[in-house]
């Protein structure tokens, strides 16, 4: 593994090394202005790459026509069929068991509102992505944690005890089942999601899958929609392009069901639909389209990032356990053994102004650990490592 970077260039069909840090401080989202210029942010959910050239010629030409109106027909949800046939061997995403959402923690609001009541008790796999503790309990459901295992895989006992517990007294129940798993990357096997499916089942709890990281799966690497294994027909599935073509401030995510579950989406109400931008929905139908040789080129960089970071890591931070996941764009760090205490993401942005997300909102299992936002240029990554590096001198 190469450990000096050679830095961007125009001409690099890997969208990650395309953008100088200078290109990128111009940018006015969340990602370069929460934190003062002199820190480097690896910290939230966006890429560091400019958007595919479909993605771009689609919004622009609905700019130029004056399409800014409110979004209609089934495009969106052709276009998922559509990559799900060809990336996944899905052919079960059903057109006429679709909703359109504003995006995916909404629709996740939304569909469980659909299948679970106020007090009702809603499974999340901890360490998991902070968002749904405060949405699940600003609706007045109970947060049960199901932890991962040591191997930052699913645990099946924990995960039937943790059903067990949501039930207890006939409550209704939900499990929010995050897939691909964010932050450790877990790809869940199919063998896994029928386990899952079975155990729901079993105890009448109803499975809502958070699957924004679908697409970004690395070569080599399935991944299983929840709604394809046995068992799951009452499943719900939330899905978008935000994270793999970096649209998140272009609104637009999609609510999938099972064949079992058709009538519940069809209380969704109306009023959810008119939440999604109509450009963020061409933008994103566009990426399922067309955007596929782009996809595949920032994937490969993702891989090439992953090792990277193991490569950096072993050398200048030996103390950092980091076991790859081959999805998503985040690292799950952990940084017990630097004796920097359960919130070390604060010490690295004190001492070495790099911003990256404390693991302690991500529920138990989250003390000690930082998770990194791979996607950057390699250059980027090096220097975050070095000044992670610097503040523990």
């Amino acid at each position: 593994m190469d450990l000096i970077p050679r830095g961007p260039a125009d001409d690099d069909p890997n969208p990650l090394n395309r953008l100088s840090l200078g290109r990128l401080r111009l940018r006015t989202s969340m990602k370069w202005r929460t934190y003062p210029d002199d820190v480097l942010p690896l910290w939230v959910a966006e890429m560091d790459v400019p958007l595919a050239e479909p993605v771009v010629r689609a919004v622009t030409d609905a700019m130029t026509l004056g399409d800014t109106g409110y979004p209609a027909g089934t495009a969106y949800a052709e276009a998922l069929a559509g990559f799900a046939r060809e990336r996944w061997g899905w052919d079960g995403l059903a057109v006429e068991r679709t909703a359109i959402v504003p995006d995916v923690m909404l629709g996740v609001v939304e569909a469980l509102k659909l299948i679970s009541g106020p007090g009702d008790a809603v499974v999340v796999n901890c360490p998991v992505y902070p968002p749904f503790y405060p949405f699940v309990e600003h609706m007045d459901r109970r947060v049960v944690e199901a932890p991962l295992g040591a191997d930052l895989r699913l645990d099946l006992a924990a995960l039937e005890d943790a059903f067990r517990r949501a039930v207890a007294g006939g409550r209704r129940a939900a499990y929010l089942l995050c897939s691909p798993h964010n932050p450790t990357g877990t790809v869940h096997t199919a063998e896994e999601l029928a386990a899952v499916a079975a155990l729901a089942g079993r105890h009448g709890v109803r499975v809502v899958a958070d699957e924004i990281h679908a697409p970004l799966v690395a070569p080599g690497t399935t991944f299983t929609p929840y709604l394809s294994v046995p068992g799951a027909e009452s499943g719900l599935s939330l899905m978008s392009a935000s994270k793999g073509w970096n649209l998140a401030g272009l609104k637009a995510a999609l609510a999938i069901a099972g064949p079992a579950a058709a009538e519940d989406l069809a209380r969704l109400p109306e009023e959810v639909g008119h939440g999604p931008s109509h450009i963020g929905v061409i933008a994103h139908t566009a990426a399922l389209r067309e955007g596929g040789d782009w996809l595949d080129a920032l994937l490969g960089g993702l891989d090439h990032n992953r090792g990277l970071l193991t490569a950096l890591l072993a050398r200048d931070l030996p103390g950092v356990r980091y076991r790859p996941g081959p999805a998503t764009f985040l690292a799950w760090l952990d940084c017990r053994a630097l004796g920097l205490g359960d919130d070390p993401a604060a010490v690295f942005l004190d001492r070495g102004r790099v911003a990256l997300n404390s693991g302690l909102p991500f529920g138990t299992g989250g003390a000690g650990h930082v998770r990194l936002n791979l996607a950057t240029s390699p250059e980027l990554l090096a220097e975050a490592v070095r000044r992670m590096a610097a503040a523990l001198a």
